[in-house]
């Protein structure tokens, strides 16, 4: 397992991880098999969407802040409820197929880290799983 730190800069920001999960995997040496990206807080979460046109991560933050708004009479008490949930509904987790020693993705995807509680810097654990080619 290896840990890759990501720095957020805003409250709510999604950030393009690709490059870094990438890195663990050319490191790794494997060829073919799985990458999971999991994130360790309850305040974050990790998802894989549309990565050319910008505007679609603005729509995603722009409607979850309207289903599950900052202040919203919650009981818990930190201030910070609408994160949990924003996690809760994005999840902790992503299993990526790695073919050839790369992601295997479509065209259009990339792996976002979600920061619903920043800014921070921020823990995202890599576990590679598959063989190296022969």
């Amino acid at each position: 397992m290896v840990q890759i730190s990501v720095r957020t800069n805003k409250r709510v920001e999604f950030v393009n991880i690709d490059r870094q999960v990438q890195k663990v995997i050319d490191e790794s040496g494997i060829q073919n098999g799985i990458c999971i990206v999991f994130v360790p807080h309850t305040t974050a979460g990790v998802t894989i969407n549309e990565n050319a046109d910008p505007a679609v991560v603005k729509d995603i933050i722009t409607e979850l802040e309207k289903i599950i708004p900052y202040s919203d009479n919650y009981s818990h008490m930190e201030g910070n409820s609408d994160a949990h949930i924003k996690s809760s509904l994005t999840g902790c987790s992503e299993t990526i197929i790695i073919t050839g020693g790369r992601l295997r993705m479509g065209t259009w995807q990339s792996i976002f880290f979600c920061e619903f509680d920043g800014p921070r810097t921020r823990s995202v654990w890599i576990q590679i799983i598959g063989a190296e080619k022969a």
